[in-house]
Order: C-alpha cells, then structure tokens, then sequence
C-alpha cells in the first residue's frame, strides 16, 4: 500500500508541474478580419487584426449617423503600449429642417417648436398654440 501512495504522489507531482509550466518559447501569431454592410439598416463596419508575437495591428471602420466614417488605427508592442490613431472622413450631414414653423406666428409658450400632436388612443390630436 505504501509503494502505491508513493507513486500516486509521484505522478500528482508530475501532473501539477506540467499544469505550471509555461512555454516562454510560444509566438502567438493569429490573423483576422470581417465586414458587415447592411443597406437596410445602415449598418456599415469592418475590423481587421494581425498580431505576430508581441507586436499587434490594426484598424476598424464604422460609418457614423452623420454620415461620415469612423477609422481608427492601432498598433500595440512592447517599446510603445497601445496607441490608436482617429480619424474621420467625409463631413457630416444633417437634417436642415426637425419640424413644422410657420413663418410670423409668436406661439410664445413652446420655443417656437409649432404645432405639438399626440397618438394617445391611436387618434392623432392636433394642438395649436
């Protein structure tokens, strides 16, 4: 009983060294990308990443709600940490009217927002002020 107590131990203490060791000699290299681009959402994205050792690259893209697109860039190494670069193409777009305003009318509760409407029980009601 004694012999197999001793070998048990010895093949426990095995077992945990090999769970302990590291491989310092492992390079951890891995490649990837992917895109989404949908029309009926709007949905416009892509990513790629290559890392080789400790040295990591990069960029992602988006297009924003303006209209204009997001591109980051970055890079991540032992000598430098991360550092990412922003920038944005294109310019940006907006509405030129959000509502309703009649030209001359003073509504003077509302900051001149018009005319304010409610769905309330499905029915549209129209309040002027």
């Amino acid at each position: 009983m004694m012999k197999i107590t001793i070998a048990a131990l010895a093949l426990l203490a095995v077992a945990v060294a090999a769970y302990e060791h590291e491989d310092y000699h492992s390079h951890p290299s891995y490649k990837f990308e992917y895109g989404v681009k949908d029309p009926h959402t709007g949905d416009h994205k892509s990513q790629w990443e290559h890392r080789d050792g400790d040295v990591v690259k990069g960029a992602y893209t988006l297009h924003e709600a303006d209209g204009t697109e997001r591109v980051v860039e970055y890079s991540s190494d032992k000598h430098n940490g991360f550092q990412a670069h922003v920038k944005r193409v294109g310019h940006a777009h907006h509405p030129e009217v959000y509502g309703h305003h009649e030209a001359g009318h003073s509504y003077g509760h509302g900051h001149g927002h018009g005319h304010g409407s409610s769905y309330a029980n499905g029915n549209l009601y129209q309040h002027h002020h």
